[in-house]
């Protein structure tokens, strides 16, 4: 298979509220707009992918799923959520594997995983 392009869709409960989180409280820049203008799907840059908000679903966040974004400073970034009223699901702390995580929730409860690479961690150095 080749695959061209890729993205994470998401259905949340609440369009323009999640359209909100993503665009304002996280900062995720917009990188395409499409369909009625009073309830646009939003598909957003997410590092070297895509995240798609669109449609409606009322089921809430599914378990299993969860988005993992590496930031630069998870505890400077934590804070910041924290202060702009994110639900902190876990605090950040260094795991076993080598990375920094905090996770936090959306409007809908999906969990992000908030990831920053240590300098001396193994996917910082160059495997050749």
């Amino acid at each position: 298979m080749e695959v061209l392009s890729s993205r994470v869709l998401l259905r949340p409960n609440d369009l323009v509220r999640s359209r909100r989180f993503y665009a304002e409280t996280l900062g995720l820049a917009v990188y395409r707009e499409f369909g009625p203008a009073d309830q646009p799907g939003t598909v957003f840059f997410l590092g070297q992918g895509f995240l798609e908000l669109s449609g409606h679903c009322e089921d809430g966040a599914s378990p299993g799923v969860s988005l993992w974004l590496q930031v630069r400073d998870v505890a400077g970034e934590e804070e910041r959520l924290r202060q702009a009223g994110v639900t902190v699901l876990r605090e950040a702390r260094l795991e076993p594997w080598g990375l920094v995580e905090s996770w936090i929730a959306d409007p809908d409860g999906h969990r992000i995983v908030l990831v920053q690479v240590p300098p001396d961690h193994p996917l910082r150095r160059d495997p050749r």
